[in-house]
């Protein structure tokens, strides 16, 4: 049987631009798992390493006119939001290699033996080592940021670990660009082509998450298709780490305080944010409790004024769309669920934007409307009317994990320690990243950034952007009562490195 043809498609028109390639076979993806193993040698050098990601980000930064070119005809995202999402990728590649050089990630510390200690203590070395051949599942929403060249990539290579790709079907031809401009940084460095392996299709995404040299695996997408994988991780003969990021609602809770004081400027605010990218964000505020009466109706007011002003929009293909448009159908046919803005087709191409509204006591209790708290992606929030902070109490009980959740204060409820410190630590549990008087969407590369949350916002505790991402991909090992001639280099007396470690309980920088 023919391998299947990847096409490019033109989400604007539903056409097909260009074939790609082809699906990958079984063989194909244990070619490419086999390739990037044999690269592991090339990056053992954190020096090298480290020179490789800021050659990436070079290079990319070189060919960002073609990038952005092919990334637009594929995503439909706009130039202006891939420019940006470009940069922010080649700064994060920097900021990796920064992270190499620095060297405190591989968690260096050095116990002396102390034989006056109960029990006694051997000499004792410990520091991390990469896992080996990454897994990366390319997201549909970010072609760059959480695809080819994105966080899992750029943090397992800064780990030190061989990555193979698994393209997304919506972005193959730039997959397929991304790809020859790292590996040419890669040979910049010699380190070879293998290091960064490229399959298509279903079946060797499949196959790539059941190889027995792949060690871990990143991904972002459903909830369904990242829990196959899950699953599939967990029952190989050697189960491996799987860092899913599957799904996310995104709340916000909005006080009566905070809506009587500035109900105009909350309800644009939300409207920008749930209406940013089409409302493609994995962290889209999708759920927003809102007070009844006079404040929380200015805010809907001023919620309905910005939405309704929103132009139709590109989603990333004819599926999504054909998704969202029956999802927004089918909330909206539900008891008590009114829609100020009505959400669902703007044409046969593209969607348009809305919200929803229903009464916070049908989500606080278990029942049909379920659906409500459940990701619809795509432009649309549903706003859940509450009378009193029972109701609030109650809907939060019934959300499931979440990459982040939102509280909106009044100017003295932030100032205190009352309701406003009690809803935070309400709502702290729901989430791996939690704003005050904010909005979530937009995610900064930065040391103290944490992306994940319990599940299913993410099946680890990991975060995927930030420094910290690293971690995901390497393993400590320590050594006891080995001669000094035979250590690592990172674990001698001497600190031949200068990296910061811990030496005998002391902290050294």
């Amino acid at each position: 049987m023919a391998a299947a043809p990847v096409w490019s498609v033109d989400p604007r028109t539903g056409k097909q631009r260009e074939q790609v390639a082809v699906e990958a076979t079984a063989q194909e993806v244990d070619g490419a798992v086999r390739a990037a193993h044999a690269a592991r040698e090339a990056l053992a050098d954190r020096t090298v390493r480290a020179a490789f990601l800021r050659s990436a980000a070079d290079e990319l930064k070189a060919a960002e006119s073609t990038l952005v070119e092919v990334a637009d005809a594929e995503t439909a995202l706009g130039p202006v939001r891939l420019t940006g999402e470009l940069a922010r990728t080649c700064y994060q590649l920097r900021a990796f290699a920064d992270i190499v050089d620095e060297g405190e990630y591989l968690g260096v510390v050095v116990n002396h033996p102390d034989d006056t200690a109960t029990p006694p203590i051997p000499d004792l070395r410990r520091y991390k080592v990469p896992l080996g051949v990454v897994a990366v599942y390319s997201a549909s929403n970010f072609p760059f940021a959480f695809s080819v060249p994105g966080g899992d990539t750029a943090s397992a290579l800064a780990a030190g670990c061989p990555v193979v790709v698994k393209a997304h079907p919506d972005h193959p031809a730039l997959s397929e660009l991304v790809a020859k401009v790292l590996r040419r940084a890669a040979g910049r460095h010699d380190i070879p082509d293998g290091v960064l392996g490229l399959v298509h299709g279903f079946e060797a995404g499949v196959e790539l998450i059941k190889h027995p040299l792949v060690a871990a695996a990143g991904f972002t997408g459903s909830v369904r298709g990242g829990r196959a994988l899950f699953d599939a991780a967990a029952a190989r003969p050697v189960p491996i780490p799987f860092h899913g990021e599957l799904g996310s609602l995104n709340p916000v809770v909005v006080t009566e305080a905070a809506a009587v004081e500035r109900a105009e400027a909350i309800g644009a605010g939300l409207a920008g944010s749930m209406t940013l990218g089409v409302g493609q964000f994995c962290v889209k505020p999708g759920l927003v409790l809102v007070p009844a009466g006079d404040a929380g109706d200015g805010l809907v007011k001023s919620l309905t004024d910005a939405v309704s002003a929103t132009d139709a929009g590109v989603l990333l293909d004819h599926r999504m769309r054909d998704n969202f448009v029956a999802g927004v159908a089918e909330r909206a046919a539900l008891p008590d669920v009114d829609s100020p803005v009505t959400p669902g087709s703007g044409g046969e191409h593209t969607v348009s934007a809305g919200f929803l509204t229903v009464p916070a006591a049908r989500l606080a209790a278990e029942g049909e409307h379920d659906l409500l708290l459940e990701e619809c992606f795509g432009p649309v929030t549903v706003v859940a009317r509450y009378e009193d902070e029972g109701e609030v109490r109650g809907v939060l009980s019934r959300l499931p994990g979440n990459l982040t959740a939102t509280v909106q204060l009044s100017a003295e409820e932030v100032a205190g320690e009352g309701a406003g410190a009690a809803l935070l630590a309400e709502v702290t549990p729901l989430a791996g990243r939690v704003l005050v008087n904010g909005w979530p969407t937009g995610v900064a590369v930065a040391a103290a950034q944490q992306h994940g949350g319990p599940y299913p916002a993410t099946t680890s505790t990991s975060t995927s952007v930030g420094g910290t991402a690293i971690e995901r991909w390497l393993r400590p090992v320590a050594y006891q009562g080995v001669p000094e001639t035979l250590l690592p280099v990172e674990l001698r007396d001497g600190n031949p490195l200068g990296l910061p470690r811990r030496f005998n309980g002391v902290l050294e920088r």
